[in-house]
């Protein structure tokens, strides 16, 4: 394992270029995991233009936007880490609204958002057509492990010390999550891009990367 210290304009550059070349039946499902310390969001939203520059039409999907209704979210309490980690994200409704449709036998008719959290009802976004060939990167918290199914997964790690540290203090609650995803995925041991991201003016890519798969920890 080699860890290689980069730029953040380079890194979006080489992952960019990366996801450029990738090829999967019908488009490429890209995972951008990362707690929201590690802004997994503004990775993926600066990967948009490289890759339609390079011909790939792109499409960002934040997981923010696809979480449970309150009612079910915040059963157990709006601050409990175990709820946070097992049942925030409507992972059925991510599946059936973005990545079916971007698979294999998928329509490429996209939606980019489903639920909006802050109002606490259905974001009422319109559907959006990704050709073949596009790329539809999905950003957000605790993606790996589970059942979506990604082509290419990028994960975004901090130590625990960063994570504590660069955490707002309203969301340091969710740390016990983000351990236990740690302990029981260990996403940067099968993530296709793993990015140390302690210091976010000076990332570093692990490499080599090992091959994405399914993990049944989560």
């Amino acid at each position: 394992m080699r860890v290689r210290p980069i730029s953040p304009d380079r890194l979006v550059a080489e992952l960019a270029g990366r996801l450029a070349h990738a090829e999967a039946p019908g488009r490429l499902r890209v995972a951008v995991d990362g707690p929201p310390a590690a802004a997994p969001d503004t990775l993926a939203a600066a990967l948009v233009d490289p890759l339609r520059a390079a011909g790939r039409p792109a499409l960002h999907v934040r997981a923010a936007d696809f979480l449970r209704p309150a009612s079910i979210r915040l059963e157990q309490g709006r601050t409990n880490p175990d709820a946070y980690y097992e049942g925030w994200l409507d992972e059925p409704g991510l599946r059936r609204e973005v990545l079916d449709p971007a698979g294999p036998d998928g329509s490429g008719r996209l939606l980019p958002s489903l639920w909006d959290a802050d109002a606490d009802r259905a974001s009422r976004a319109g559907y959006q057509d990704l050709p073949a060939g596009g790329v539809v990167l999905v950003s957000g918290a605790l993606l790996l492990g589970g059942t979506l199914p990604f082509d290419v997964t990028v994960h975004l790690e901090l130590s625990p010390a960063a994570l504590e540290r660069r955490t707002e203090p309203a969301w340091r609650w969710t740390l016990p999550a983000f351990a236990r995803y740690a302990d029981e995925v260990d996403p940067a041991s099968f993530a296709d891009v793993v990015v140390r991201a302690d210091d976010p003016r000076r990332p570093a890519l692990v490499e080599p990367t090992r091959p994405g798969g399914t993990h049944s920890g989560k």
